[in-house]
């Protein structure tokens, strides 16, 4: 999509870029495999995206909000192209740029897409994971409502792993991705102490989880099964299209089995 048909209004709205990497197997959603396939992790990845993708321009409909993908590897961006959001744009994150001091690793990612999308004039800019298919939409929204009044805050969205799902700031504060140990349980805890240092006021969004590992799939499918981790004032996002995949991969029934599994062993020993 062409990033020059707005320029003139940018400055009353918000970017919100999903970081991704372009789908393939074996480099996406690894610490699936090898309960997955790489492939069905790619698959898998795809439909997060989609439903991602989708959930951004739901809320675009609602405020101000221009959605993006910041991607990886340079060149890829057609990669995406047949499963995002047709009203998706695309800014490169690979890491490429000049690393400022300090700032190593996925943070280079993350920065070099926060200046990016400040560069092209936006009021505000905020960072997404890419493992939250469910992520409720009032988050979403309370989210670009914060960032775009004043006064100047931050907003940040936490995991229960100790990363965050979701980063936002009204000016750039590369600060914000120094000195971070990056996929750990460190993240947010240091991102905090990051704001603090730079002076900003941290404003919090509800707490929600990424899909990462085989235990935090278990909850996905728990939760669009109608067991959810939803909370009296946040519901998540239906995920059509990673429901979808679950249902025709069978993943709940080999999670049913990988489960029965541990259980003899534990009971065996």
């Amino acid at each position: 999509m062409d990033n020059t048909c707005d320029a003139a209004d940018r400055n009353a709205r918000c970017a919100i870029a999903i970081m991704a990497k372009a789908p393939s197997a074996g480099t996406v959603k690894t610490r699936l495999c090898p309960f997955l396939t790489g492939e069905e992790a790619s698959e898998l990845g795809c439909c997060f995206l989609t439903d991602m993708t989708s959930n951004l321009a739901g809320v675009a409909r609602e405020l101000p909000l221009d959605a993006y993908v910041a991607f990886s590897p340079a060149g890829s961006e057609a990669a995406f192209a047949p499963i995002v959001h047709r009203n998706t744009r695309f800014v490169l994150a690979d890491g490429s740029v000049a690393p400022r001091a300090g700032v190593e690793g996925f943070g280079c990612c993350l920065l070099q897409a926060a200046c990016s999308l400040f560069a092209l004039g936006y009021a505000a800019v905020g960072l997404l994971n890419s493992d939250s298919p469910t992520l409720p939409a009032p988050l979403l929204i309370e989210a670009v409502r914060l960032l775009l009044a004043p006064p100047e805050v931050a907003v940040l969205g936490s995991c229960a792993d100790g990363g965050y799902y979701f980063l936002g700031t009204k000016r750039l504060y590369p600060g914000l991705f120094c000195a971070i140990d990056w996929s750990t349980a460190h993240v947010a805890r240091q991102t905090r102490l990051r704001a603090s240092d730079a002076g900003l006021t941290l404003v919090e969004l509800d707490r929600w989880y990424d899909v990462d590992d085989a235990a935090s799939l278990c909850r996905l499918i728990a939760e669009l099964d109608g067991h959810g981790a939803g909370t009296s004032t946040s519901v998540g996002f239906p995920a059509p299209a990673t429901a979808g995949w679950l249902g025709r991969n069978g993943i709940r029934q080999r999670f049913a089995v990988g489960a029965l599994r541990r259980e003899n062993a534990a009971g065996a020993v």
